[in-house]
């Protein structure tokens, strides 16, 4: 078996896992174990409660002691064991905390698959730039097909999507120690906590420019929490009522969901066209319209039988793959050629630190407080609540588009990286 296609096995089931429970989750903890908003929240916040420190502290590991493939692996066989007892959990406190010891092993496996995948595609003498796109979308494919077994098993609203999930994280842990080994590279063995967490980076902030940069990355990064955590429930809420029942859009809720993640895939390919065309800051706006489009939409439909609002449900699908690739690709993209080399690999951990650590804790804290608002008796009021979170987005777009001064310069913006250094 070749290396590309190990790499698009591990790359397939790494993203399989989370999919399995990552849209899910929040209406089974809701509706099942009869969570408040507050507490389902709180298990997002231990995606970000682990990305500040864990992928660093893993990665260190990595650097200086034992094999990637084997942290990679024992990682996905610890989160196996914390998925499965998450199924018996039914207690929110427990729930956190299982959660929470899951996220630490789970979240820093993302960024674990890549510097793998980029070492062995490298010592194969493959051009990583050339060959890992087309690695990294069977992740999005892995977690649609996730996505699909889920609705059409109707696990959502049970604890066997955990078993999904724990079933596809022994596989990858196991299958990660059949791959070429990765031992500690003498050159980065040096590197401290304090530089792979991003923290010497913070010297970025004295520059005008990057410090709105990554204000804005970690309030932008609030918004895909939002997405993450009631889209599913969103779309499963009109089975309340009795009318709906059968309804193509409430019985395949996670179906229609996994068109976001088919669009990301078609939107990916655009990135560099767009960058090139219109620059970062206009990709960047272009990103947060894309969210008042994703919230706007979902709030302007509420009858699953009518086939035009279906339609805005769809279109709300599609954007949101601009939404989602805009920010973080174009953002990496960003940070990559803006930085010194020297602190280059610290900006990319502040990048993560603010987004998926800072932005998810944001996020998750905050729409919790709101829906928890816009709750009376067992019903949310979902239209005032996606309208909140569109205004939100706008308002960033505003912000940003007044704050952030960049001027584009389109021979430059994707030819030679460090050519400013």
């Amino acid at each position: 078996m070749g290396i590309k296609t190990r790499l698009t096995i591990l790359s397939f089931l790494q993203f399989f896992i989370w999919g399995s429970w990552l849209i899910s989750i929040f209406g089974y903890l809701t509706s099942t174990l009869h969570f408040t908003p507050i507490q389902a929240g709180s298990i997002f916040t231990t995606l970000g409660i682990a990305s500040l420190f864990m992928p660093a502290i893993l990665g260190i590991i990595a650097d200086k002691w034992v094999n990637a493939e084997r942290i990679f692996g024992m990682s996905h066989l610890i989160g196996a064991i914390c998925l499965i007892a998450a199924s018996f959990v039914k207690d929110p406190v427990m729930m956190f905390w299982v959660m929470l010891l899951n996220s630490m092993f789970y979240m820093p496996t993302i960024a674990l698959s890549n510097s793998i995948s980029y070492r062995l595609l490298v010592e194969e003498g493959v051009d990583v730039r050339k060959a890992f796109p087309p690695i990294r979308v069977w992740g999005t494919i892995g977690f649609i097909v996730a996505l699909w077994i889920v609705d059409l098993t109707k696990l959502s609203a049970t604890p066997f999507q955990f078993y999904l999930a724990a079933t596809g994280a022994i596989a990858l842990g196991v299958f990660s120690f059949t791959l070429p080994p990765c031992p500690p590279d003498k050159e980065t063995s040096t590197k401290s906590l304090i530089s792979s967490m991003g923290l010497d980076a913070f010297v970025l902030f004295k520059n005008s420019r990057m410090a709105v940069f990554f204000i804005f990355s970690l309030l932008i990064g609030a918004v895909l929490q939002v997405s993450n955590m009631y889209a599913e429930s969103f779309i499963g809420s009109f089975g309340d009522n009795p009318l709906n029942k059968g309804a193509f859009v409430v019985e395949h809720s996670k179906i229609i969901i996994s068109f976001s993640q088919i669009s990301e895939t078609i939107f990916i390919l655009t990135i560099p066209y767009f960058l090139k065309r219109f620059g970062i800051k206009m990709v960047m706006i272009l990103s947060m319209l894309a969210w008042v489009l994703r919230f706007g939409l979902f709030g302007l439909v509420e009858d699953p039988h009518s086939m035009t609002q279906v339609s805005l449900l769809f279109m709300s699908m599609i954007v949101y793959g601009m939404a989602f690739d805009f920010f973080n690709i174009s953002g990496s993209l960003f940070v990559e050629r803006e930085t010194h080399p020297k602190i280059r690999a610290s900006a990319q951990g502040l990048f993560m630190m603010m987004t998926n650590g800072l932005g998810t804790i944001l996020g998750s804290t905050v729409s919790s407080w709101i829906i928890t608002k816009n709750t009376i008796g067992n019903t949310i009021d979902w239209t005032t609540t996606w309208f909140i979170f569109a205004a939100y987005a706008l308002v960033l777009v505003v912000f940003f588009a007044l704050l952030f001064n960049y001027k584009h310069f389109p021979e430059e913006e994707m030819d030679g990286l460090s050519s400013r250094h």
